[in-house]
């Protein structure tokens, strides 16, 4: 069977909510730091994919072999001395399904459409030490700062987010 990712953009969550919810869940789960604590139920990721889509913020998935492996979501800032920049946020991939380049994919796709957008910059940030600080240093964002004790993990501590940018040409 061919392992090939496809991408797409979801306009709506109700015929995916369960494979979304099922994401949502595993990820955070597994110690992903994208604004819950484990574990995590599955009326709390229903709720939250109900409520996530908005005409600023668009939503990526990509599927291999029909399952819906990752997500990504692209905040297009609405205030008026910021249309020019975009924020990546929910960066998640199945955890049985890293290190196939799915991420990258999903990066790579909300680049792109912030460019047909007319945005001119990204930001992001994302908890210190975590994989995705290797990502995004490949796909040429810039570490502008560090926060610390910015989030807390399942465990209680607290840990400092790492704030991104990219310039986009």
């Amino acid at each position: 069977m061919v392992n090939e990712t496809n991408l797409e953009e979801l306009k709506s969550v109700q015929e995916h909510i369960q494979e979304l919810s099922e994401l949502l869940i595993q990820v955070v789960d597994d110690g992903a730091s994208i604004g819950f604590m484990p574990p995590m139920t599955y009326s709390e990721a229903e709720q939250y994919w109900n409520h996530v889509l908005d005409p600023n913020v668009i939503l990526f998935v990509a599927t291999i072999n029909g399952q819906l492996v990752g997500t990504v979501q692209l905040h297009l800032c609405s205030k008026q001395n910021g249309l020019h920049r975009a924020e990546i946020a929910k960066l998640m991939t199945h955890p049985q399904f890293r290190k196939r380049g799915t991420a990258r994919l999903l990066m790579q796709l909300a680049e792109e459409r912030a460019k047909k957008e007319d945005r001119s910059l990204l930001v992001l940030d994302t908890r210190e030490g975590d994989p995705s600080n290797h990502l995004y240093s490949s796909l040429g964002f810039i570490q502008a700062g560090r926060i610390p004790d910015f989030a807390q993990s399942a465990n209680g501590s607290l840990d400092a987010t790492i704030i991104y940018y990219k310039l986009l040409s």
